[in-house]
């Protein structure tokens, strides 16, 4: 373990072997940092914060500061960030709030720098944020999720896995798992076959995503329909049953559609 001489780090605050810890850092009580785990200058680590093994963090940024929620009562909550993941420059990291308790970023994330992620967010891993995007509260990333640049994700969003969401986006309703969406207002424009490719799925396993996302944005049927078609048309796997169960559970929220769909007016 390292802590530069001008770093402020309380001495309950629990740090683990190996760990460093640059110049101008405050580390309050009520903080624990995994074994390997690098934190640089001017960081800023409020208490609450439970930040995993091989974790680095670099200058400016500020993990486990209270929500920024007018219904925040100072209860106890915490920021978790799970081990192999990466916080750059400027990354803003808030609490929970009493409706989750925690916000929770996974293990081998990538948060690029002035990223913020707000109160009782829950990412999975494998997931990469690009520069300066904003997740406002309740907001579920799934694993292996891609958000490029300046894009902002509306309260309680939920993206799917392996989803990839283009740059400048406004992401206002739930993306569901295994496609690409841009444009405005987003909607989808195709599967994420690049992605699923590098990720080891099967050409079938590909074109049998291919073949529920046709039921669902491109035949022209509704949600209720679509789903339905799916069910009975579609053979039983891993990727139709996520997808159905997704839909089902982002009813309140509703999801994106096809910019087809759009321009007729559905």
């Amino acid at each position: 373990m390292s802590i530069h001489s001008l770093s402020v780090v309380h001495p309950n605050a629990k740090i683990g072997a190996g760990v460093t810890v640059g110049p101008f850092t405050t580390i309050e009580e009520d903080v624990e940092i995994g074994e390997g785990s690098e934190i640089g200058p001017n960081v800023t680590i409020y208490g609450g914060a439970r930040i995993g093994k091989n974790v680095r963090v670099f200058p400016g940024a500020v993990i486990a500061a209270i929500p920024q929620d007018l219904k925040f009562r100072g209860e106890y909550t915490t920021a978790e960030i799970g081990d192999g993941t990466t916080i750059r420059e400027f990354v803003t990291v808030n609490r929970g709030t009493a409706a989750a308790g925690t916000t929770r970023i996974g293990a081998n994330c990538l948060l690029m720098a002035y990223a913020h992620v707000a109160h009782d967010c829950l990412l999975g891993d494998h997931i990469v944020i690009a520069n300066n995007v904003n997740l406002a509260g309740h907001v579920i990333l799934e694993d292996y999720v891609i958000i490029e640049g300046q894009v902002g994700v509306q309260q309680f969003v939920r993206i799917g896995r392996h989803s990839f969401i283009a740059g400048g986006s406004l992401v206002r309703k739930s993306v569901p798992p295994y496609i690409r969406a841009a444009r405005e207002p987003l909607s989808y424009i195709g599967v994420n076959r690049i992605g699923l490719q590098r990720r080891g799925f099967s050409i079938g396993q590909i074109n049998a995503i291919h073949e529920i996302y046709r039921i669902l944005f491109v035949k022209g049927l509704n949600i209720t329909n679509a789903v339905t078609e799916i069910e009975a048309s579609v053979p039983v796997s891993e990727e139709r049953d996520e997808v159905v169960s997704f839909i089902n559970a982002t009813e309140k929220t509703g999801i994106i559609r096809s910019f087809q769909a759009l321009d007729n007016g559905s």
